[in-house]
Order: C-alpha cells, then structure tokens, then sequence
C-alpha cells in the first residue's frame, strides 16, 4: 500500500516537471521567434538600403563591407534561431547562433554608448539579454552534440 501512495505521489512530481518544461519550450519557443524577426528584419534592411543611407542615419559610420557583413550575420543568425528546431537537424546551431548575436550585440551597444546615446543603446542591450536567455534555455543542446 505504502509503494503504491509513493508511486502516485512521484507520479505527479513527474507531470508537473514535464508540465514545467512544456511551459519552458513555448516560452522560449516565443522569444526566439521574436528575436529571430527582429534580426531578419534588421539584417535585410542592411542587405536592401544603399550604403550611403545608412551611413548617414549612424552617428558613427562604418564602413560599408562591414554593415553588409553585419546584415548577412544577423540573417544567418535569425535563420539559425528557428530553423534547427524546426527541422530537428543540427540543433546545436541554435545556441550558437544566439552567441553569435550576442556578440554582434555587444558591439551594437558599445557603439551606440560611445556615440552617446544612452537610450538608444537600450534596444541592442535587451535583444542580447534576449539573445542570452536563448542560449541559456537551449544549452541542453551543446551537451548532445
């Protein structure tokens, strides 16, 4: 009788984990389709304009092969974000490309700090706070590769 209440009980701890990380999965599944978006938005818009637009939109211009290369890095950074998962291939690339953004964050708000702009350096600071909660929840993945 004992065995039986001690199976029922570690019966419903095991639900209510499997529930906790259901929750977890669409949670995260929920930032990294946001953040994905917010990069392939980014990314093409560096791809699509005329260099010297957007060169004179920044308050500290870059040179021009490097925001094409920022573009082509935060599109293969949102692609990266969804489509391993999606696909359930090579899952590994999906927190590896959340630090791939992390660091392209890193070097967004710097810029943007240093430029002087302490607000606008808010937006690159929450996408790689975003970017980090993904690679933390996601980290599972390092360990089966």
């Amino acid at each position: 009788m004992q065995n039986l209440t001690i199976n029922r009980a570690t019966s419903k701890n095991n639900s209510k984990a499997q529930h906790g990380k259901v929750a977890m999965s669409i949670g995260l599944w929920a930032v990294q389709v946001l953040v994905a978006l917010i990069f392939l938005f980014s990314g093409s818009s560096k791809l699509i304009m005329p260099i010297e637009m957007m060169t004179t939109q920044m308050a500290i211009p870059l040179p021009g092969l490097f925001i094409r290369f920022l573009g082509v890095a935060e599109v293969a950074g949102a692609l990266g974000l969804i489509l391993p998962g999606l696909f359930r291939i090579q899952r590994i690339l999906t927190p590896l490309a959340a630090a791939g953004l992390i660091i392209i964050m890193i070097g967004a708000t710097t810029i943007t700090l240093a430029s002087g702009d302490s607000m606008g350096a808010l937006m690159p600071l929450v996408l790689g706070l975003l970017a980090a909660l993904i690679l933390y929840g996601r980290r599972s993945y390092l360990k089966t590769a």
